[in-house]
C-alpha cells in the first residue's frame, strides 16, 4: 500500500498518514489500538512524553512483529524537570519505546523553552548526529519561535525537518504567513486536528464544499467516500502529512481507503481554501492564563469579555476568545482565576 511519503529537508522521507496517540488516547493505553493500527497497515506511530503512554505504544511495536526499518515512529519532548537534559529525557523515551532510535523527535511545544530555545536545540542536533534521532523537528512553533532558534542567524546546523500543527480549513488563512515561511526554509507541516470542521466546528462555511467533493468522488470511484477522507485529500493536496487517531477499526479503515483516492482537483482545494476561510477556529492549543482580582470584585465566573490578562506571550484580550473553562481559587485576600483559552492568532502566528 502506497504510503504517499514527502521529502524531508535532511533527505529522510515521512510517510503522509500517521496514526497518533493522543487526543482520544491521551494518558491512556494505547497498545490495542497502536497494534490494531499496525495490522491495519499503518507504518507512521505518532506519540509523545506528554500523552503518558509511550510504554503502552512501544509494546504495541513490539508485539507487532513488523521489522523496525518498515516503521516511522515520532516522539515529542514534554516539559524537563530541573536540570534534566533533553538527552537524558529522551534516553527515558526510548526504554519506554523499546527503541534505539526513532524516526523524528519534536520539541512539543515553544512556549515551554522560551529564551532557551536555541540551547534545546543544540541538544537535539546532538541526537540527530548520534543516530539516536533520525530527524528533528518542532510542534506549535510560530515564525517568532523558528527566529529565537536560530534559523536565520546561521547557528543551526540542522534546521527543523517539521513543524506539527494544528491545521484544517478554519486556520488555513491565519496560517499561510506561517507556512510560506516553512516552505522558504523547506519545513514540512504536517497535521493535527485535520478533522475538526468534521467533529469539533460543524455546520461551518466548508461543510458544502465536501459534501459536493464527497459526492463526486463517490461518482468517479464507485466507492464509498467520507467528507473526513475529503479533507485528508485536501491536506495530502497541500503536501501536509495528516495524524489520525481513533479507536475504532472502521475509522482506522477509512483513514488508510483515503491513500487509494484520487486526488482532488485544483479547483476544489481552492474552494476549501476560500470557504474554510471564511470562518476562524482553533480547537486546540490552550494554555492556562492566571488573572488575579486583589479587590476580589470579580464575579463567581470568569468575566470572558473586555478585560486584558498578562500572558507569556505578551498581552492577550480577553474579548478576542472566550475561556474554556475557569476556577476561582483564594489565597488570603487575593482572589484568583485560571482560564484556559486559544491563543489569539496574532499572538499565536
Amino acid at each position: 500500500m502506497s504510503q504517499h511519503n514527502i521529502k524531508l529537508n535532511d533527505g529522510r522521507e515521512i510517510p503522509w498518514l500517521a496514526f497518533g496517540t493522543g487526543t482520544a488516547l491521551y494518558t491512556k493505553d494505547a497498545e490495542n489500538a497502536v497494534t490494531a493500527a499496525i495490522r491495519k497497515g499503518f507504518v507512521h506511530l505518532d506519540g509523545a512524553q506528554m500523552y503518558k503512554n509511550e510504554d503502552s505504544l512501544g509494546k504495541a511495536i513490539a508485539a507487532a512483529g513488523v521489522p523496525r526499518e518498515k516503521l516511522f515512529v515520532t516522539t515529542k519532548l514534554a516539559q524537563l524537570s530541573q536540570g534534566q537534559t533533553v538527552r537524558e529525557s529522551f534516553l527515558e523515551s526510548l526504554k519506554r519505546l523499546q527503541l534505539d532510535h526513532v524516526d523524528l523527535f519534536l520539541i512539543h511545544m515553544p512556549t515551554w523553552y522560551e529564551g532557551r530555545l536555541k540551547d534545546i536545540w543544540k541538544q537535539f542536533e546532538a541526537l540527530k548526529e548520534e543516530g539516536l534521532a533520525k530527524s528533528i523537528g518542532v510542534s506549535n512553533f510560530r515564525i517568532k519561535d523558528f527566529q529565537e532558534l536560530g534559523l536565520e542567524d546561521g547557528s543551526v546546523r540542522f534546521p527543523p525537518a517539521v513543524n506539527q500543527l494544528e491545521y484544517h480549513p478554519y486556520v488555513y488563512k491565519a496560517s499561510v504567513p506561517l507556512i510560506e515561511y516553512q516552505k522558504k526554509h523547506n519545513i514540512v507541516t504536517t497535521s493535527y486536528g485535520g478533522l475538526t470542521p468534521i467533529f469539533r466546528k460543524p455546520g461551518g462555511p466548508v461543510d458544502a464544499t465536501l459534501e459536493d467533493i464527497r459526492k463526486r468522488l463517490e461518482k468517479d470511484t464507485g466507492k464509498t467516500v467520507t467528507q473526513g477522507q475529503v479533507l485528508g485529500l485536501w491536506l495530502r493536496a497541500l503536501g501536509i502529512p495528516q495524524i489520525t487517531t481513533t479507536t475504532k477499526e472502521s475509522r482506522l479503515q477509512e483513514y488508510l481507503d483515503t491513500l487509494a483516492l484520487p486526488d482532488l482537483t485544483p479547483e476544489e482545494v481552492e474552494a476549501i481554501n476560500t470557504n474554510g476561510s471564511k470562518l476562524h477556529y482553533r480547537a486546540f492549543v490552550r494554555i492556562p492564563i492566571r488573572y488575579v482580582d486583589p479587590s476580589k470584585t470579580m464575579p463567581v465566573f470568569c468575566r470572558p469579555l473586555s478585560w486584558t490578562i498578562n500572558t507569556p506571550l505578551g498581552q492577550f484580550a480577553g474579548s478576542s476568545t472566550s475561556p474554556q473553562r475557569s476556577n476561582i481559587t483564594e489565597i488570603g485576600s487575593i482572589r484568583t482565576c485560571i482560564v484556559y483559552v486559544n491563543i489569539d492568532e496574532n499572538n499565536w502566528l
